[in-house]
């Protein structure tokens, strides 16, 4: 079966360690509020303006001082999830295939169906905390559903 899109099956585990180690950095920074000087340095920043919390507005394509330890441990997180969910299996049939993009539909639906939920309920920071969750959410839900259903067919077929 031709899979165009997948990367070969050797990146998963690497997929799962930067998953891992992006996730425990991330809820260890959300929880503690904890940025250590050594991760601050100079930066390209396209725009900043902070102007509606600070009043500064410091206009377009900037260097600027920023710790970047939240930026490393999201796009860990991304990288990570894209590795683990965008990996062949070690047998990629149509079946898996089957799954992978039922589990994708399912992600997708789920995940904007408590956005909508949130938009109508949820206000504020909390709000403003939930959407920057939500750039994570769909790929953990098809990760779990993916390996869910594959986890339940294995045990199917025993």
């Amino acid at each position: 079966m031709k899979t165009n899109f997948l990367l070969p099956h050797k990146f998963k585990v690497f997929g799962w360690v930067l998953l891992i180690l992006g996730l425990i950095l991330g809820i260890l920074l959300y929880a503690t509020d904890f940025e250590p000087n050594i991760f601050t340095t100079n930066v390209l920043s396209v725009y900043n303006g902070d102007s509606l919390f600070t009043g500064r507005d410091e206009g377009w394509f900037k260097i600027i001082e920023n710790g970047i330890i939240d930026e490393l441990s999201a796009l860990a997180i991304i990288l990570g999830g894209l590795l683990v969910g965008f990996t062949k299996e070690k047998v990629e049939d149509e079946f898996i295939y089957k799954l992978r993009t039922e589990s994708l539909v399912w992600a997708i639906i789920v995940n904007y169906t408590v956005l909508a939920l949130a938009i109508i309920f949820v206000y504020d920071m909390l709000f403003f905390n939930m959407m920057i969750f939500n750039m994570f959410t769909p790929l953990f839900i098809f990760i779990i559903r993916f390996n869910f259903l594959k986890l339940k067919s294995s045990t199917h077929d025993e």
